[in-house]
């Protein structure tokens, strides 16, 4: 017990560091001075560090490695583009790994066989550019001496230009930017070539890959697996194929166009806008336009514009009518999901992501449809748009409904039955 003084009062003993406090009970919880730690707390707070760092860790990683995994996603969207084909030619005793090889050896071929035809146009055309210029900047002057009343000549504004602070800025920013523009075309030809590998090991090795893909799943899930992959094909295959020939259609019809108009290089122009019309989405129309433009523009600057007309209403044609036909049985997708889609890829991965968007989603959209369960739609204007069956409302309805009541035609009905 603690000492009381005579009034039986605890005493307070005096110590080193002050006044001993009487005893106290501990406080409600047991928070009070002899409580330790809880044990698990320790251990919390060790797996919460742990698991922000492998987070700020996976994080780092994602981002060093996202140039790679766009890599990876494009070689896999072009090895279902080609699957068909390459199935086709192994279904009839071809090694896969050959089949793939001579696929990618067309692609490669017409590739450079249009970079190379496009490159001598462009080369001649700045050619010519180069040796008219003269005689550009002398009726530019000649138009400005004659509307303003000045005394302009050539080899002033010839001076004057080479003199000029602009020039000469140019010049040296041109120069030190060569090795920027050397790092990225080799940057571009390594990532070419890091596609086209992945690419040739997907479709060569399809089989395998899935085979080793569901060889970790149970027997269901395998069924799924390989349904979601055929789908996907079907889709990307059928996206290819509808773009293929709705380029081919828009360049037949352009190239008739230019050759009608006299217009130099037809040809490589009509296939230029075919391909980039078609395979670059929402803006690939005017950029396919605007070589044509330019090139018919140094012939005559009204054949600039008959090109323009010709590529709005061939565009709006396109849209409206075949379009709808030849991505109906490929794609079927709804315009405006289409379009959706493609502003959300181009947001989340750029032109990559607007080049895949619309077969990723007709493949989502096929491979969910399975398991949405539909019913039959009720028979009401409000779904179909219009009166179907009955007389209806309407004052068609009302004066069908009155001859049917009017006198006699009971027996009318029943006279000619």
């Amino acid at each position: 017990m603690a000492p009381t003084d005579e009034t039986g009062q605890v005493t307070q003993h005096a110590s080193p560091f002050g006044t001993t406090p009487p005893n106290r009970p501990p406080a409600a919880g047991g928070a009070g001075p002899n409580a330790r730690m809880p044990r698990w707390l320790p251990r919390a707070m060790v797996l919460a560090l742990a698991l922000f760092a492998v987070f700020q860790l996976g994080s780092w990683a994602f981002h060093q490695l996202t140039g790679l995994l766009i890599n990876i996603l494009i070689a896999f969207f072009l090895a279902l583009a080609i699957e068909p084909a390459v199935s086709w030619m192994a279904s009839r005793g071809m090694r896969r790994g050959l089949a793939t090889g001579l696929v990618f050896l067309g692609v490669m071929i017409a590739a450079a066989g249009f970079v190379t035809l496009l490159g001598s146009m462009l080369a001649g055309q700045i050619i010519k550019i180069v040796e008219d210029f003269p005689e550009y900047l002398d009726s530019v002057i000649n138009w400005i001496n004659t509307h303003f009343n000045t005394e302009l000549k050539r080899v002033d504004v010839q001076e004057g230009l080479l003199r000029s602070d602009w020039l000469r800025n140019y010049v040296q920013n041109s120069a030190t930017g060569v090795l920027d523009v050397s790092a990225q075309v080799l940057g571009g030809l390594f990532q070419l070539l890091t596609i086209t590998l992945f690419s040739f090991y997907f479709a060569a090795d399809g089989p395998r890959l899935r085979r080793a893909l569901c060889s970790v799943l149970p027997p269901a899930k395998q069924t799924e697996v390989l349904r979601a992959w055929e789908i996907a094909v079907n889709k990307t295959g059928g996206y290819i194929y509808s773009r293929g020939l709705m380029a081919l259609i828009s360049g037949v019809a352009h190239y008739i166009l230019l050759q009608a108009l006299s217009v130099p290089y037809a040809p490589v122009l009509a296939v230029w806008v075919g391909l980039v019309s078609q395979f670059i989405p929402t803006i690939g129309t005017y950029l396919a336009g605007a070589l044509p433009m330019l090139i018919a523009f140094t012939v005559d600057p009204w054949y600039a514009l008959w090109v323009l007309l010709f590529v709005v209403v061939y565009q709006q044609f396109e849209n409206y009518v075949l379009q709808p036909k030849l991505t109906s049985k490929t794609v079927d997708i709804h315009p405006a999901v289409a379009f959706g889609s493609v502003i959300a890829g181009t947001a989340l991965l750029g032109a990559v992501g607007a080049l895949i968007a619309i077969p990723a989603i007709a493949t989502l959209q096929a491979f969910l449809g399975a398991y949405v369960k539909r019913y039959d739609v009720t028979d009401d204007p409000r779904v179909h748009g219009h009166r179907r069956g009955g007389t209806g409302s309407g004052p068609l309805g009302r004066v069908r409904a009155l001859w049917a009541r009017r006198p006699g035609a009971e027996d009318h009905a029943d006279g000619s039955s």
